[in-house]
């Protein structure tokens, strides 16, 4: 009985550890049915829920660079490193050498033009035209008088003339014969004979000069004199009209164009005058100034950095697997100083060309892939950004994220 009772007990222990094993290996089973359910169910989650696209830079400013065009040695500096500017705040002055001097002799030249053209434009004065009208009157009086010849009365005052001049030699060449006649018996002296000799050569002399006076006035007047006149007369009539006419319009408008060069080299002595001093050109701060009273800066050099903070930008890498954004597209950006706050940017450029995203930028999932770079601007209206900042660009805006 105990053996036949032993040999029971042995076969239901038996039955029972195999019925153990059994309900193991199905626990296990269904175990993995359940895992693998479960990653299949996540693999398709996965694969069908929308995850957001985001993108990682920093943000930017425009770094504004001014300069003079003219250059020359530092007279001012008003600034500092990090101070604050205003647009049309005086930076930096330079010295202005001659360029003042030049100034001045720029405005005489342009005063002389423009005096010399309004002379031009106002024509010669009544006075002139005048005095120009009683020369060609002068000369055609002198004209007629050589046509028309000496008048009887001059010649016959001639003839009484050239009468009273032979009255005088005669006079006198009686007088001479007396006084030599004296003179020979040593009755006057050498002197009463000498001055008697003189004044015969004198009324000698007197009677041929009148007489050829009434010989040119019987001859009359000679025909080169007339012509003389003539042409005189021709030529004080020519001025006359000149001064009637006024300027020559090509000599107003040359006189014009040399008041348009003056005018113009004044702007530029005035724009070179300008150019020593160096203003803001827009609100920011000022990066970077190594400039000291008296050094020498060269025209058309950057002198100041000054950085933008109105135009913030962030400079990102976007996979090609996601270029489907556009110029001008709204976006959110967030700012790691500020988790708290979603910034609105705007897309403003798209690189054309792919390149290698630098590996501070990208996940290492991508880094392998092409990328295209892209600038978005950000709207900061409480001034609360600064350049530097690291950024985070949502390609997917708030709406449409989980």
């Amino acid at each position: 009985m105990i053996n036949v009772f032993n040999s029971a007990k042995a076969d239901n222990g038996i039955v029972w550890r195999n019925q153990n094993y059994e309900g193991s290996g199905l626990k296990r089973i269904l175990g993995l049915i359940v895992l693998a359910a479960v990653l299949i169910a996540a693999l398709i989650f996965s694969q069908n829920r929308h995850v957001p696209l985001k993108v990682s830079g920093f943000l930017e400013a425009d770094d504004i660079r001014p300069g003079s065009r003219v250059g020359g040695r530092v007279k001012r500096v008003l600034i500092e490193e990090g101070q604050s500017v205003s647009e049309g705040d005086l930076l930096i002055e330079l010295e202005p050498y001659d360029l003042l001097e030049r100034r001045a002799e720029a405005v005489a030249g342009l005063a002389e033009s423009k005096a010399n053209y309004e002379k031009l434009v106002a024509g010669f004065r009544v006075e002139e035209i005048a005095q120009a009208q009683a020369r060609v009157d002068q000369l055609k009086a002198r004209l007629t008088l050589l046509v028309n010849g000496p008048r009887p009365e001059e010649i016959e005052a001639a003839v009484a003339e050239l009468h009273l001049a032979d009255a005088e030699y005669r006079l006198a060449k009686a007088k001479q014969l007396r006084v030599e006649t004296l003179f020979a018996k040593k009755t006057v002296s050498a002197d009463e004979m000498d001055t008697a000799n003189t004044e015969l050569q004198a009324t000698a002399s007197k009677k041929e000069v009148k007489q050829q006076t009434l010989d040119l006035l019987k001859e009359g007047t000679r025909k080169e004199e007339i012509d003389e006149a003539r042409a005189q007369l021709k030529q004080a009539e020519e001025a006359w009209q000149l001064l009637k006419n006024g300027s020559r319009r090509e000599d107003i408008e040359q006189a014009k164009a040399a008041v348009n060069q003056a005018e113009a080299v004044l702007q530029i002595m005035e724009e070179q005058i300008k150019e020593l001093k160096i203003f803001a050109p827009l609100d920011g701060t000022i990066e970077a100034v190594t400039l000291q009273p008296g050094d020498l800066v060269g025209s058309n050099v950057p002198v100041v950095s000054i950085l933008d903070w109105n135009h913030l930008w962030v400079r990102c890498y976007v996979p090609e697997n996601h270029l489907d954004i556009k110029v001008d597209q709204e976006v959110d950006v967030t700012i790691d100083s500020y988790p708290d706050k979603v910034f609105a940017g705007r897309v403003t450029f798209v690189s054309r060309q792919a390149e290698f995203v630098p590996r501070n930028v990208q996940t290492p999932e991508e880094r392998s892939k092409q990328v295209f770079r892209i600038k978005v601007r950000i709207k900061d209206q409480d001034k609360l950004l600064r350049p530097g900042m690291s950024a985070d660009v949502w390609l997917d805006r708030k709406e449409t994220r989980p």
